[in-house]
């Protein structure tokens, strides 16, 4: 009876250990973060930030604004939503347009590629495992 009182012990307390370890999936704390005007990626957008995109073949695209699905022409926060694309929401309002990006932090790189060789060598290509 002990051995069994002392297994349900230790199966409870790795439970909870596993419980309060990091999710793998969970997005980055700064997306988490309550949106402003830095961190959105806008210019002058508020507390707007784009969330979502939806692009489907034969229909409007739409937009996951702050929580608020909105329609390619439609309005959220006193702006009209004029472009939109599968990286970024383009408003258009009284303080003028405003961008909006789903991934504002993450920086794109150029990939340079070695240069093709000329035709008729054979052999291992230098730079390429």
């Amino acid at each position: 009876m002990r051995l069994i009182s002392l297994a349900l012990l230790a199966i409870t307390a790795s439970a909870s250990v596993l419980a309060q370890s990091a999710d793998p999936t969970r997005p980055p704390a700064a997306w988490l973060a309550p949106a402003d005007g830095a961190r959105s990626g806008s210019e002058g957008g508020g507390d707007l930030r784009l969330e979502s995109v939806l692009i489907s073949h034969g229909r409007r695209p739409v937009a996951v604004i702050g929580g608020k699905t909105v329609m390619l022409g439609g309005h959220v926060g006193g702006a009209t939503l004029v472009r939109l694309n599968e990286r970024e929401a383009v408003l258009q309002g009284a303080d003028g347009v405003t961008h909006l990006y789903l991934t504002p932090d993450v920086e794109k790189q150029m990939i340079e590629t070695p240069k093709l060789r000329k035709t008729g060598k054979s052999g291992p290509v230098k730079g390429l495992p």
